[in-house]
């Protein structure tokens, strides 16, 4: 967030030196009470977050089921081939 120093200033310039104190007093009550829920909440979930090792062994794991699928897939085209020649060359 910007600096309560370089806020102060914005804010003086257009409310007036008190007013510009009162608020960014406020504004820094407000940031300071936030922080610990937010960290708070990333405590409770980080656990269930991926990380990018998670990710990326996710990706390993797609890809070996990809290219198994595929050895697969040409296994059985080419059987079938055999079949259907087999089959016209008996009749």
């Amino acid at each position: 967030m910007i600096a309560s120093i370089d806020l102060f200033e914005i804010l003086k310039a257009r409310l007036g030196e008190a007013e510009a104190k009162m608020l960014v007093k406020e504004i820094e009550k407000v940031e300071n009470g936030v922080e610990p829920k937010i960290e708070k909440a990333f405590e409770v979930r980080k656990d269930i977050l991926a990380t990018k090792v998670d990710i990326a062994n996710l990706e390993i794991k797609i890809e070996r089921g990809f290219n198994n699928t595929t050895k697969w897939l040409i296994a059985t085209i080419i059987a079938s081939t055999g079949l259907i020649i087999a089959l016209m060359k008996m009749h």
